[in-house]
């Protein structure tokens, strides 16, 4: 967590805050999607983070992908904007959230995978075979990758 969303916290307690997001669907050759098993809600979720201020979207989706993943995002393609009731999400340690999360998507990368602190594990996987246990506000964007398939895997080639 960045120092701003700290102080925040000191602030506000644990009561909802709007957070401001980028994450980063990473597609690999065979058209399926990079996802990290995290350490802190035991779920899975696709690279990605809060903003830190003053920093763009972009930027932050590409920071957070290296960070999470040891890649190298080299290309971003605006995927969706999610927000509303569905994004909502209460922490382990009882923050509440409703996140603003700006979504891309990319074929363009470049590293080799590693996990840092915050995941187990990180693996690629086939949009219809995905883990059962996604982090809660994940599942509007995957049900929009699955609608979408054909959109975003088709601008690989």
């Amino acid at each position: 967590m960045d120092e701003y969303m700290k102080e925040l916290r000191e602030l506000v307690g644990s009561r909802p805050v709007l957070m401001c997001g980028a994450s980063v669907i990473l597609y690999n050759a065979a058209g399926e999607v990079l996802m990290m098993h995290r350490t802190d809600n035991d779920s899975w979720c696709f690279p990605g983070g809060a903003l830190e201020l003053g920093e763009k979207v972009e930027e932050a989706a590409a920071r957070e992908a290296l960070e999470e993943t040891g890649l190298t995002v080299d290309q971003l393609r605006l995927f969706g904007v999610f927000s509303g009731k569905e994004m909502y999400y209460k922490y382990p340690n009882g923050d509440e959230v409703y996140n603003v999360d700006v979504v891309f998507a990319s074929h363009c990368y470049h590293g080799e995978i590693r996990v840092n602190d915050e995941g187990r594990e990180i693996r690629f996987f086939a949009i219809n075979e995905l883990p059962e246990n996604i982090s809660p506000p994940v599942l509007p964007v995957i049900e929009d990758v699955r609608k979408r398939k054909e959109e975003f895997y088709s601008a690989a080639e």
